[in-house]
């Protein structure tokens, strides 16, 4: 077998795993949801070897979507990182076996403690499974790994696990865009959420009267060098004329030496005010199909421009 042909059977493989536990989902996953979402503490998970780095990930993804969270290696907690957890807290188990021996000696301290227990576990009858207070199956027919030894499909579909509980999270809070950005300040994807218009629009306005010439036009428009001027009479927006509408004027009159600014302007364009965070500036720019939004206060006085290539700076 080829390595093409082999990669896509792992694939095909993983996706039935997926898809069969995804199908098998039942009450139990609705009581996990509910125990961490009414939970005063914080969520913490533990797993060892593959189930450790897979719970890492959970632990991430949850603390990055509104549920304080973080990860514990197993024997580290036996050996006085126990003393991190409190009784307000929630562990999340990973053991495919449900015998895991550093995992299981967690069972006792955290009973001790008043600590609840999720399990994720392959076999419902393991000693993992009986103690925990709920039990989500992540059980799998087979590895993908040809010897069926390396945990491979397993710790794919305890990841998909982990994933199901942090959106079904994300959804009963009705966390936001600008929800995840708080936790993203420092990533492209956070500057551009927390970034509003009035952090990047351009303030040196090019401008024009309804009244001025073509040339008036060209020329305040080469001088601003964004391909726009903004038309404004008694400090209103009145229109803009972008280098678009320039060359439609071209083709559309024979003589263009008579028209004026109010002529070829795009009257009442869109408008966005400096609050508006700039992720829903660009969207606005992205469904009008159009590069360009004046920046207008309360007064529909003409602020700035902001242009749809500006999302370089931001991202």
């Amino acid at each position: 077998m080829s390595a093409i042909e082999t990669a896509k059977e792992v694939f095909a493989e993983q996706a039935t795993a997926l898809r069969t536990t995804g199908e098998a989902v039942g009450v139990e996953f609705e009581q996990a949801v509910s125990m961490i979402l009414n939970g005063k503490g914080r969520v913490i998970v533990s797993g060892m070897g593959k189930s450790g780095i897979i719970g890492q990930k959970i632990a991430a993804t949850l603390a990055s979507t509104g549920t304080p969270s973080f990860s514990v290696h197993p024997a580290e907690a036996y050996h006085g990182d126990l003393g991190m957890i409190t009784n307000q807290d929630l562990a999340i188990l990973i053991s495919y076996s449900g015998e895991t021996e550093e995992v299981i000696r967690l069972i006792p301290s955290l009973r001790h403690f008043g600590t609840s227990i999720i399990a994720l576990v392959g076999n419902k009858e393991s000693t993992l499974a009986k103690n925990a207070d709920v039990v989500l199956d992540v059980s799998v027919q087979r590895e993908v790994c040809p010897n069926n030894l390396a945990p491979t499909t397993s710790t794919t579909v305890a990841l998909a696990m982990g994933d199901a509980l942090a959106v079904a999270l994300i959804n009963r809070r009705d966390f936001k865009p600008d929800d995840f950005a708080v936790f993203h300040p420092g990533g492209s994807l956070g500057r551009r959420l927390l970034t509003t218009v009035n952090d990047v629009m351009h303030r040196d306005l090019p401008t024009n009267s309804p009244r001025d010439s073509i040339r008036d036009v060209i020329v305040e428009m080469t001088k601003g060098g964004l391909g726009t001027s903004v038309v404004v009479e008694k400090g209103r927006l009145q229109g803009i004329i972008t280098d678009g509408d320039l060359r439609r004027s071209l083709f559309s009159h024979d003589e263009i030496n008579d028209l004026c600014a109010k002529d070829i302007m795009t009257p009442e364009p869109m408008t966005v005010c400096g609050k508006t965070k700039f992720a829903e500036a660009e969207m606005i720019m992205l469904d009008q199909k159009i590069t360009s939004l004046v920046v207008v206060d309360e007064e529909y006085r003409p602020q700035g421009i902001l242009k749809l290539h500006d999302a370089v700076l931001v991202g």
